[in-house]
Order: C-alpha cells, then sequence, then structure tokens
C-alpha cells in the first residue's frame, strides 16, 4: 500500500475503486495494464476494508458504552425518553 492511500477517504478509494473496476470489465487493455489495474483494485479493497473495520470498532464500542450506560445508570430515577 502506497503512502497516498493511507490518506484516502473512505469514499475516494470506493470511487477510485470503481472507476477500476469499470476499466476491467470494459476490457482492451493490455495484459500488464490489466495486471496494474487488478493490483491497485486490490490495495483500494484493502483502504475500504479498514474504514469499514474502522467503523464498525466505533459502532461497537457506542453501543457497549450505550448498554453499559443503560444497565447501571439508571439511578437518578428520571428517563431518557427511550421507554415511552
Amino acid at each position: 500500500m502506497t503512502e497516498t492511500d493511507t490518506s484516502l477517504g473512505y469514499e475516494q478509494a470506493r470511487d477510485e475503486l470503481i472507476e477500476v473496476v469499470r476499466k476491467l470489465e470494459a476490457g482492451g487493455t493490455s495484459l500488464e495494464d490489466s495486471l496494474a489495474l487488478w493490483e491497485r483494485g486490490e490495495e483500494l479493497a484493502q483502504v475500504c476494508r479498514r474504514w469499514l473495520e474502522g467503523a464498525r470498532a466505533r459502532l461497537d464500542s457506542a453501543l457497549a458504552a450505550r448498554e453499559a450506560g443503560a444497565d447501571g445508570g439508571g439511578t437518578s430515577g428520571e428517563s431518557d425518553g427511550r421507554d415511552a
């Protein structure tokens, strides 16, 4: 993975990956160019995967914190409006 790939956002990597797939599906490229596109696509897929794994970890953490708060944080007797 190149240094540039680490600075790509999810949407940028996804959009470039879509373009790579479009070029591969269209055909008409040399074997060497096709291999280079394939390798670039693999790199972009990894960037997307890392972003999605990070997002999943953040969601899991937020949900765990919410559950922990719901399990032990109800001592004030006030409702947060979710029960209604």
